[in-house]
């Protein structure tokens, strides 16, 4: 089994924003450049010595939209292991080892784009008994294993032979994730869930693949005692003149009243 751990974190480059203070907008949400690197090289390693790729997340039940990705992208298996977002790095490190221990190669991204810490790698080495290379700048599979190259401090490199199984943790630029296919986007994956304990769930559950849509407006009923008037109504055919903008100046907490109450009357608000 070759693993593929991904984080689900807010994508929006927000230098301002605190690292963890709650789950991510699902609108924005995903996984970081790194992540997108652990996965293809994942996916790389099964199309060289065979075997399964599977991808994990940890997180609530919105963190499953990256495994679908993770599915349409070529993983055969998709777990989630259900814990609150935002959990201390040592506590998401046990709920993996408690999944992962049977794979040959872990692979992960060096860093989260949340301001992540990376220690999650070396938890998870640590709980494993197993080796752990990280800060990997380029990988290549040979017929001996694989061999890495591995940043150091002071612009040095470092050369790895790496024996497995082991945690692999690379940076975002070693590799791009390969495009998914139409009919994988399309597709049902099923999901696994398991407890934080390690416990699967009791059942396997389908993801429906569905694109992103926003929040339809809502608007009054049109005003008419006949079809006519209310079409008018509609459309403001044959008023004199259609206001298509306004400009006030207030201070701002009047400016935020008079944007709510905008929103309501134009319908995106309920």
């Amino acid at each position: 089994m070759i693993a593929v751990c991904l984080k689900w974190v807010d994508r929006r480059p927000d230098p301002a924003r605190a690292i963890v203070v709650a789950e991510p907008d699902e609108r924005f949400a995903g996984v970081s450049a790194a992540d997108q690197a652990a996965l293809e090289w994942a996916l790389r390693q099964r199309d060289r010595v065979g075997g399964e790729v599977v991808a994990l997340t940890v997180g609530p039940s919105a963190a499953e939209a990256i495994l679908r990705d993770a599915s349409a992208a070529g993983a055969d298996r998709a777990i989630r292991i259900d814990l609150a977002f935002g959990a201390p790095s040592r506590t998401v490190a046990t709920a993996l080892a408690g999944v992962v221990g049977e794979a040959s190669t872990i692979w992960c991204g060096d860093y989260s784009f949340d301001r992540g810490t990376g220690s999650v790698p070396a938890f998870l080495a640590h709980d494993l008994g197993v080796a752990q290379a990280l800060g990997l700048v380029a990988v290549e599979f040979t017929d001996a294993g694989i061999v890495a190259l591995r940043r150091l401090d002071g612009g040095r490199r470092e050369r790895l032979s790496i024996t497995r199984p082991a945690v692999l943790s690379v940076e975002g630029s070693t590799a791009l994730l390969r495009r998914a296919s139409l009919r994988n986007l399309l597709a049902s994956p099923i999901i696994e869930r398991v407890g934080a304990g390690g416990g699967h769930a009791d059942a396997l559950h389908p993801v429906e693949a569905r694109p992103y849509r926003p929040r339809p407006r809502v608007l009054p009923a049109p005003a008419g005692a006949t079809a006519l008037d209310r079409v008018r109504s509609l459309t403001a055919a044959g008023s004199a003149t259609a206001a298509h903008g306004e400009t006030v100046t207030l201070e701002p907490a009047a400016a935020a009243d008079r944007i709510l109450a905008a929103l309501v009357e134009w319908g995106y608000i309920p």
